[in-house]
């Protein structure tokens, strides 16, 4: 279990549009078997900018990690905050996750 206060750090770190490398979770502390379950590779879709996989060497074809918007379904979880998968597929991904934070700060138990 993760302190209160440890998710909240975490969900103030998420941003709906960043994949967070496997070895950022585990500096962040990221339970292993939430990384396990939530890494993925990825690959970047050329066709927008918004598809498209940027690191900082540049861009990139191919990336695993984990995204932070999983991670921030995840943390509400843990804080008793169900999401709706009608919320995931209506709002998008940035959205999402400020509904999420916007949930925390109202005191919301399900988005």
């Amino acid at each position: 279990m993760i302190p209160r206060h440890r998710l909240l750090s975490l969900l103030a770190e998420c941003t709906g549009d960043d994949i967070w490398s496997v070895q950022h979770c585990r500096a962040r502390r990221i339970p292993e078997t939430w990384i396990e379950q939530l890494s993925d590779a990825y690959e970047s879709g050329f066709d927008r900018k918004s598809q498209t996989i940027y690191t900082d060497e540049g861009v990139t074809n191919q990336y695993h990690g984990v995204r932070d918007v999983d991670l921030a379904i995840r943390l509400a979880d843990s804080m008793g905050i169900r999401v709706d998968a009608n919320a995931i597929a209506r709002l998008g991904r940035a959205r999402l996750v400020q509904a999420i934070k916007d949930a925390v700060m109202n005191g919301d138990d399900r988005i």
